[in-house]
């Protein structure tokens, strides 16, 4: 076990307040050699405000910080770089436009002497030998904005490394990865806790928890609540202690009544998928399962008018609806929450009123003539329907929590009207409580008589909350279960046909 290797990092009684806030209240925690230690807590619990402190970016008011047993002020990120601490954030930082080995060497390109002059031979060779390492086959010489998510992320911990990193700090690195690339990321981390690397590994995904952690510290308001070995704990525990709930309460399905039919697709064609049937009815919640490039967001966006349909028919409460744009899909009172929320669903800089009238902003006026004072009303009604947290209407959504921004694009969806809901990954990167208050909300939107089509890639998620799931593989739909029928084993062996 880990802990018999020794302490790499402890962080002893760390405080950190913030105008009005206290981020961090005397929080500690060990890090062994060669051990995985997750970090869980909703957001606001304290887990950026600790890593921060951590990389370099926050200076802590209080406690120590141990690297090794040497005690360190870490004021700046090259002072913890300079520590072996090294932090790959959610938003990945790659430079699109240069190399693998260029990004892996950046800064600290390997020269020749005595002019200093870059040697690309070896920093390709070099750059190979880590990859190789990690038991990964990516060419040097590829340019990184060609490359994957994973495939950059890769890169990233391939960077970590060829600065030797002792310390690995990994934020919810599984963000936007399939199923298959989240397992080619655990082979890689086994292989870094062989070589004696220690990672701190950030995610709201219980699963990935249990899979690959060796222990588990747990945050709730800027307290340290728990810490557990991870074999020694499970999913019940760990919700009560980061939320006070009991895991029963996070999956509230409430059996709603099934109405007529409000939706048909009939063989159905464009890019990524084909010949594509199916109904949705007043009610239901009809959850879409398949692994990467399966076809099922391809799907949703032609629905939404984002994707031109090449054949096939979608008929709306009975009458044939020609979309061929997302405001033609708006009309047709269809709404799209995307996987991207920050790229495709929000304007970033905005405050959330204009984000929450922005699908219908029509009806408020035309430039200068905007009804303010109406847009702030029909704004105020949804944050406080929705319980979305913010400050104020006039504070930009890019400042909200993640299941905040997920309300406010549903918000906006709502006060156009839309009446059929397509949630693609509902709950990506939100905490467990902004979980339980989406899926509340999606009841509640069926049991006023919207139909909500929903594609998850948690299978814990789609099996408790769908009425009814498609499985999509390879651009077609290979099965359909019923809440009842369907089980992980069912939908992971149609989703590989």
């Amino acid at each position: 076990m880990a802990n018999n290797n020794g302490i790499v990092l402890k962080m002893d009684n760390i405080t950190k307040t913030f105008p009005g806030v206290i981020a961090l209240d005397d929080v500690s925690i060990e890090l062994y050699k060669g051990e995985v230690l997750g970090i869980l807590g909703e957001n606001g619990a304290g887990k950026s405000t600790l890593i921060k402190i951590l990389a370099g970016n926050y200076i802590k008011d209080s406690g120590s910080i141990f690297v090794d047993g040497q005690k360190f002020e870490i004021k700046n990120p090259s002072e913890a770089m300079a520590s072996g601490i090294r932090v790959i954030y959610q938003e990945l930082n790659s430079l699109n436009n240069l190399t693998v080995a260029e990004n892996i060497f950046v800064g600290e390109q390997l020269v020749k002497s005595p002019f200093k002059i870059v040697d690309w031979k070896a920093m390709n060779k070099r750059a190979a030998e880590i990859l190789n390492e990690l038991n990964v086959d990516l060419d040097p010489n590829a340019i990184i904005g060609d490359l994957s998510i994973s495939e950059k992320q890769v890169v990233e911990i391939a960077k970590a490394i060829s600065k030797e990193a002792k310390i690995l700090v990994m934020d919810e690195p599984t963000a936007a990865l399939s199923e298959e690339e989240t397992q080619s990321l655990f082979k890689i981390i086994n292989t870094l806790k062989t070589k004696g690397v220690s990672i701190i590994y950030i995610s709201h995904r219980l699963k990935e928890i249990f899979e690959i952690t060796d222990r588990v510290v747990i945050l709730r308001d800027g307290k340290k609540v728990g810490l557990r070995k991870t074999v020694e704990t499970d999913a019940n525990e760990l919700v009560t202690l980061m939320v006070g709930r009991d895991i029963k309460e996070m999956y509230p399905k409430r059996e709603v009544l099934i109405g007529e039919t409000v939706l048909e697709v009939k063989n159905l064609n464009a890019e990524g998928f084909n010949d594509i049937s199916f109904n949705l009815r007043k009610g239901e919640i009809l959850g879409i399962f398949g692994l990467l490039g399966s076809g099922r967001t391809a799907l949703v966006k032609a629905l939404f008018g984002a994707n031109k349909i090449h054949s096939g028919e979608i008929i709306i409460n009975g009458k044939k609806a020609n979309i061929k744009s997302p405001k033609i899909a708006r009309d047709e009172k269809i709404g799209l929450v995307p996987l991207d929320r920050k790229v495709e669903g929000l304007a970033l800089h905005l405050g959330v009123k204009e984000n929450v009238t922005l699908a219908n902003i029509e009806d408020l006026g035309k430039g200068f003539l905007i009804n303010k004072k109406l847009e702030k009303i029909k704004a105020g009604k949804w944050v406080k329907e929705m319980g979305i947290k913010t400050p104020t209407l006039e504070q930009e959504v890019n400042s909200l929590s993640g299941g905040n921004q997920q309300k406010v694009v549903l918000a906006k969806w709502l006060e156009s009207g839309s009446k059929i809901i397509i949630l693609n990954e509902p709950t990506r990167g939100i905490d467990v409580g902004a979980k339980i208050e989406i899926y509340k909300l999606m009841q509640n939107l069926c049991e006023e008589g919207s139909a909500v089509i929903m594609i998850s890639s948690e299978l814990p998620e789609i099996l408790s909350i769908a009425d009814r799931i498609l499985v999509m593989s390879k651009g077609r739909i290979t099965a359909q279960y019923s809440r009842t029928e369907a089980t992980e084993e069912k939908l992971l062996q149609s989703a590989c046909i």
